[in-house]
């Protein structure tokens, strides 16, 4: 029986340059797991809260624009009907005496 060659060391790495390599290899791996836990749990979000701030952002832009050209379109209906300087007194009591009870109610509800 031949007895097995001797080891003079020149295929085998230190065991410094193996922890090195270890520890690269975790590194990588934490790397990875912490992109993925980043992607998942912020980046994701974020994206859809910006994507729904900006439909919301939309929608009122385009409600406020309908609610503009609805009270321009009643202005006039009310100008011709009663006329354009009481349509205008009419309009302005009436937020007048919304803004008194809204402040009315405020300070109920601040009093409490």
């Amino acid at each position: 029986m031949s007895s097995p060659a001797p080891d003079n060391g020149s295929n085998k790495k230190p065991i410094m340059d193996l922890v090195i390599e270890l520890l690269e290899a975790l590194v990588d791996w934490l790397r990875y797991e912490v992109e993925t836990i980043v992607r998942e749990k912020v980046v994701l979000p974020l994206q859809r809260l910006g994507i729904t701030l900006f439909a919301a952002s939309a929608a009122s832009c385009l409600a406020a624009l309908g609610a503009t050209a609805i009270a321009v379109g009643a202005f006039m209906l009310l100008g011709q009907a009663i006329g354009y300087a009481y349509a205008l007194l009419l309009i302005g009591a009436v937020l007048l005496i919304g803004s008194v009870v809204f402040l009315i109610v405020k300070k109920k509800n601040m009093v409490k």
